[in-house]
């Protein structure tokens, strides 16, 4: 009878030897669009950085993808370092994975253009995603607006993925990275890519409700709907008691509506599990008062987010940090990156 196999993280342990195993790969990206929010850490970095302990990671910020709304030159530039900042005091830690802009691995627009030669119009033009950016903005029908199930499969591919955290409004895009992934080795007759999965974090997923009553935290014109990781005590504590609520309840244990829903979602996430409850049954029995549960969601979202605009601060103040990290992060990518770069030219004729 063999000796008993096992694995301790990535590594394989049979008959008391040791053999590493490599880490399946995980890839993520953000658009550098303004500063993160809650929603951004409780639905994804919170994840991230669970993930970097047992996965290969990297985590780009998405300033090429960004060029389809034409940012401002200061603006784009600012917010790259306010996300790299961000992530890294939120935990990402930048000796475990790899952080980078797109642009610090220019090589892989060419990429980019390889995949694009084996993506068609129609299918493109059929996609939602550009459907709904065509309704949004019929004045901007650019072709990176067009190409951006490519622009996607090529960050993805690229590092050959095998897993990628996306949300529902971004499962159409992982569904073409694979059918480019398909397409490619079907054409030249090899199994190079394979197929990258989405990453479920299961009970992890936390989906984080605006203030403003409806729908999911996100960036809006006034910036009331999100509490922002760099905002201010006093601009916390506004926002959150200008949160939408209603009258109150008319009877005892009746249905919350959507908006106060969301609310006490805020509450359950940013507050202990006895303000919660203590809340819930005010509101059970009708003796709720809407404004001490704003006070105290406001102290508890302050009491959260403070300590991590402070370190934003700190490592904004620290250029040559921040090029550090940018400059091992992008030589780690480009290292992976090209490696598939080489191999697809060679496998296409080059």
């Amino acid at each position: 009878m063999g000796v008993p196999a096992f694995f301790v993280n990535s590594r394989f342990v049979q008959n008391n030897e040791e053999i590493t195993m490599e880490k399946k790969i995980v890839v993520s990206g953000v658009r550098p669009t303004g500063d993160l929010h809650l929603g951004n850490y409780f639905g994804a970095l919170r994840n991230f950085i669970r993930m970097q302990e047992e996965y290969d990671c990297y985590y780009f910020i998405a300033d090429y993808h960004s060029l389809t709304t034409h940012p401002h030159p200061d603006d784009l530039g600012r917010n790259v370092r306010n996300i790299l900042a961000a992530y890294i005091a939120c935990g990402v830690d930048p000796e475990k994975v790899a952080i980078y802009a797109q642009s610090d691995f220019p090589e892989w627009c060419e990429f980019y253009m390889f995949l694009n030669m084996n993506a068609y119009l129609g299918e493109l033009e059929r996609c939602p995603s550009f459907k709904d950016k065509v309704r949004q903005n019929p004045d901007n029908v650019n072709a990176g607006l067009l190409t951006y199930p490519t622009l996607m499969a090529a960050d993805i591919l690229v590092h050959k993925a095998d897993f990628v955290p996306v949300g529902k409004d971004q499962e159409q895009h992982l569904e073409m990275t694979r059918v480019f992934a398909q397409r490619f080795n079907h054409m030249y007759g090899v199994e190079y890519f394979g197929q990258p999965q989405a990453f479920n974090f299961g009970n992890n997923l936390v989906k984080v409700p605006g203030l403003d009553g409806s729908g999911k935290m996100g960036k809006s014109e006034s910036g009331n709907n999100a509490v922002f990781l760099t905002d201010e005590d006093a601009v916390i504590r506004k926002k959150i008691m200008r949160a939408t609520t209603d009258s109150g309840p008319e009877r005892p244990n009746q249905e919350k509506p959507e908006a106060i829903a969301n609310l006490f979602r805020l509450v359950e996430i940013l507050c202990p599990e006895e303000v919660y409850k203590f809340y819930d049954e005010a509101y059970n029995n009708c003796s709720i008062r809407y404004g001490d549960l704003k006070k105290q969601l406001a102290e508890d979202a302050v009491k959260f987010v403070s300590p991590l605009r402070e370190r934003i601060k700190e490592i904004l103040a620290d250029d040559a940090y921040l090029e550090k990290v940018r400059k091992i992060g992008g030589e780690k990518a480009r290292q992976s990156g090209m490696a598939t770069i080489r191999d697809v030219r060679k496998i296409i004729g080059y």
